[in-house]
Parts: C-alpha cells; structure tokens; sequence
C-alpha cells in the first residue's frame, strides 16, 4: 500500500530537478538499453544459435517489444494500487535476472522467450515512470520536464550501438547481456535509495476488475487521449521498423560494418537536439504548435524522401540517406513527447492506468507495425522508406480527429 507520509510533490523532491530528470530517462533508458546494445550483434546471435533467415533475426527485438507492451497493462492498474516504487523495483529485479538467464540460454526460441521476459520487467519502467512525472507535473512544465528526460534518453541510443561493439572485443554476444544486468543493477540501487513515493492518497485506486476496467473505459473514451495514443503508435511503428532492420540497412546495403554504430549515433543525435529544443519552446509556444508542426514537416520530408528513392533502382548515395533519415527524426524527436504528453493530460487522476493503456496500444501496435516494416525488407530501403511515409498520413488522420479538424488551436493556456 502506499505510504502517505512519502507523496511528495514538485517542490517537496528530496533530490534536485536535475537528479530527478536524470534517474526518470535512465529508468526509461534500460529499455532502449536492451534494445540498441544488441544490435551490432544480431549477426553473431544468428549464427550462434542456428538462424538462417536474416530477418527472423529481428525477433530478437520484436519479442523483447511484445512483453514490454503487453506487460504495462498491468503495471499501471498495481502502481495506482501499491504505489509506484515497489512495482517499478519489481520490475527492474524481473529485466536484471532475465538478462543473466540469456547468457546461458541453449537455443534461439529459448531466448526469445527470455527476451519477451526482459520485455515484461521493463515495462514497470516505462508506464510507472510516465506515471511518476504526472504525479508532479501537469501541462506545459510536464511537457517540459519530459522533454528533457527524453534529451537525456537519448544518449542510450548514441552510445549504446557502440558500446555493444566494443562489448564484443571482448568476448561473444553474452557479454552484452551481462553488461546490460549490470547497468539496470546500478540504477535499480539509485532508484531504490534516492526515489520518494509519488501517488498521492487521493489517487490510490482499488486493485478490482471492476475499477480496473472502468479506468481502462475512461482512457479508451476519452477523444484526445485515444487519439493522439492511436497517432503515435503509427508514428513509433516506423521507429521500431528502422530499429528492426537497421543493421540490413547499415550494413547489408551500405556495407559500414563497425561504423555502423556511428551512423546509428548520428540519427539519434538529431533526435536527441530535437528533445533539447522542444524543451525550450514548448513553455512558449505550447505542445500543439510544436508537434503539429513537427507532424508536417514529418510528412513533407517523408515524402521527398520517397519520391527520390522511387526515382532510381540504386541506392541513393549514403549521404543523402542519412540527411532525410536524419531530417525526418529530428522532427520525431518532437512529435514523441508531445502527443505522449497531450495524451496524458486529461488522464492526470488515473496516471497509472492511464499510462499503461497508452502504453500498452503504442508499443505493442507500434511493435507491429514495425515488425510487418522489417519484414518487408527486401535488400532495398524502400520497405522502410514508405513505411514512414505511410504511418505519418495516418498519424495526421488521427491528429485531425482528435482535433476536430483544426490544427495549431490551444485548447487551454497550459497546453
């Protein structure tokens, strides 16, 4: 149960904004961790475990997607219920054995088991992170906040493509897994020392099936919510659908080899600026203007984008191929937290549940999507390329409706 005597709010933190936003997108980062760190390994994976088709692969991630969708329906209803730190510990205990169990896993289908684990202990951290901000911040300061936690987010994917490479000087693809339960041990001891219970008494929530399903109705009715969940689950679709075929491309296409995690880096850099900026503007110019904005220009770059790699059978030179992919996410990099946050917004006394719903729908949508983009890989980027364009005329559909057809409209001064 929660102890009311440790809700705190914004300015009854016991640690400074700044360690507070650091340990939220280090929390959030053990899944972008599990994910990126590998991916110069998937080669190695493949041939040590028997895998013949270079995007059967992929399910190493997908599987991991899967848990880490479906788990956050649960983990919001039981945070609302017991608070958030002790199923957000739960969950790291559950992500950190799961990772050693992989080192001595015999076959393919036994790790992708293990890795759909991994994928449900990491869930506590995205849904009960989320829902630990909304605890304290509300509007544009969580829209703020959340940015910056995303800036910081993004130093994993920087790195962590590299740092699997160097991991594998070393020794083969299980010292990754080693590394990454070693990462995920450091920041379940700070959480555990350093983070203060958030829900406030008023918020707690009966563990019933009855209020279960009643949030659930209440978050799945809600228009604004609904849609901009709907939005970015196509958005992310075509994140995951990169990140699924991202070594094919890199490496198979544009022959980088090592450098391949320089070029991942790159992308994620963009990425990474995008969330810094949006973190200034957003107090200024609100959350709708930035991302709907974002939104068209996602769409226009993605459409240029196709256009040229339609207009010849050869791949477009690598230079050109990382300036529109990396055009194309820094507008992501804007579009993400704003329509998580816009989604948020309405849902404030049912952050848990809320956050696992929406949750729940963008990942394991988004994890679809995606995988239907990576298995469309074909030898070209094209698969990829109208993925994108594809995902962001439907996201805008759904802007459109939650928006009643008008764009760019503050519906209220916080927002």
């Amino acid at each position: 149960m929660t102890d009311s005597s440790q809700a705190v709010s914004a300015g009854r933190l016991p640690m400074g904004r700044r360690e507070f936003i650091a340990l939220a997108a280090f929390l959030m980062a053990v899944n972008s961790l599990a994910i990126d760190i590998m991916l110069p390994a998937l080669q190695q994976i493949g041939a040590s475990l028997g895998v013949e088709s270079e995007n059967h692969r992929q399910f190493v991630v997908s599987t991991y997607l899967l848990g880490f969708g479906c788990a956050q329906l649960f983990y919001g209803p039981l945070s609302d219920r017991f608070g958030r730190r002790t199923p957000l510990l739960i969950g790291l205990v559950i992500y950190i054995l799961s990772a050693i169990s992989i080192v001595f896993v015999p076959s393919f289908a036994g790790l992708l088991a293990l890795r759909f684990v991994q994928g449900v202990g990491s869930a506590a951290t995205r849904v009960i992170t989320v829902s630990i901000v909304r605890d304290i911040y509300g509007g544009r300061q969580m829209a703020e906040v959340m940015s910056l936690i995303m800036m910081v987010f993004m130093i994993v994917p920087v790195i962590a493509p590299g740092t699997g490479q160097i991991v594998m000087f070393f020794g083969n693809w299980h010292l990754i897994f080693l590394f990454i339960a070693a990462m995920a041990t450091a920041i379940a001891v700070w959480a555990y020392l350093r983070l203060p219970e958030t829900l406030h008494p008023g918020n707690v929530r009966p563990f019933t099936a009855r209020s279960i399903f009643g949030a659930f109705k209440l978050v799945l009715t809600n228009r604004v919510a609904l849609c901009y969940t709907i939005a970015s689950t196509f958005i992310f679709g075509a994140l995951f659908g990169f990140i699924n075929s991202a070594q094919q491309v890199y490496v198979g296409i544009y022959d980088l080899g090592v450098y391949f995690p320089f070029a991942f880096a790159g992308v994620a850099i963009f990425m990474s600026l995008s969330s810094f900026f949006n973190s200034r503007f957003v107090g200024k110019l609100g959350m709708r203007r930035l991302s709907h904005g974002s939104l068209i220009g996602f769409i226009a770059i993605n459409t240029i984008w196709l256009i040229v790699q339609m207009a010849s059978t050869e791949p477009m030179p690598f230079a050109l191929f990382i300036s529109f992919f990396g055009l194309a996410m820094f507008q992501f990099g804007w579009i993400g937290s704003n329509f998580n946050s816009l989604a948020m917004e309405p849902l404030g006394h049912v952050a848990g549940t809320a956050s696992s719903v929406l949750g729940f729908m963008s990942t394991v949508g988004g994890a679809l999507i995606g995988a239907g983009i990576g298995q469309a890989f074909d030898g070209t980027a094209l698969p990829m390329v109208a993925g994108y364009f594809t995902v962001s005329l439907i996201g805008l559909v759904f802007v459109l409706i939650a928006e009643k057809g008008r764009l760019f409209q503050q519906q209220n001064p916080a927002v």
